[in-house]
C-alpha cells in the first residue's frame, strides 16, 4: 500500500499557480507534489496539468512532451528539493491533460510519466 501525504500549497509556494516554460511551448502547471514511500526510500511526485497532451485535439505527443519532463525535473524539481531539504530516492514527474485524482483510474485521461534519481545537479532518467 502507497502512503502519500500532499504538499499544501503554502508549501509549494508561488509554483503552484504559476505556468512552467517547457521547451515545447506547451502550456504546463504544477497541481501538485506528493510524497511517499515506497519500497527503497521515499519518492516525490511532481503532477503537472499540460491540457495540450490529449489524445482528442491536442497537439503535443509523447516525443515532444519527453523533453519538457527533463527540463521540468532539471530547472524546477532540483531547486524545489534543495529548498525543502528533501532527499528522495526517486522523483516522479507526471503529466495530465486533466486533473486526475492520484492513484485513481481515469482511462479517458491522457497521462505521461518519468522516474528519474536527483543528483545535486542533475536528474538521471530512470526506466520505469
Amino acid at each position: 500500500m502507497i502512503r502519500a501525504l500532499i504538499i499544501s500549497c503554502a508549501l509549494a509556494g508561488p509554483v503552484t499557480a504559476q505556468q512552467m516554460q517547457v521547451p515545447s511551448g506547451q502550456p504546463v502547471t504544477l497541481s501538485e507534489v506528493l510524497i511517499d514511500e515506497q519500497p527503497g526510500g521515499i519518492w516525490v511526485r511532481f503532477r503537472f496539468i499540460a491540457p495540450d497532451i490529449s489524445r482528442k485535439g491536442g497537439a503535443v505527443s509523447y516525443d515532444i512532451a519527453a523533453p519538457d519532463m527533463d527540463h521540468l525535473c532539471e530547472t524546477l524539481v532540483l531547486s524545489y528539493l534543495q529548498e525543502y531539504a528533501l532527499t528522495p530516492a526517486r522523483v516522479v514527474i507526471s503529466l495530465s491533460d486533466r486533473n486526475v485524482p492520484f492513484g485513481a483510474s481515469a482511462p479517458e485521461a491522457t497521462q505521461f510519466f518519468e522516474a528519474y534519481r536527483p543528483e545535486t545537479s542533475r536528474c538521471i532518467w530512470e526506466e520505469f
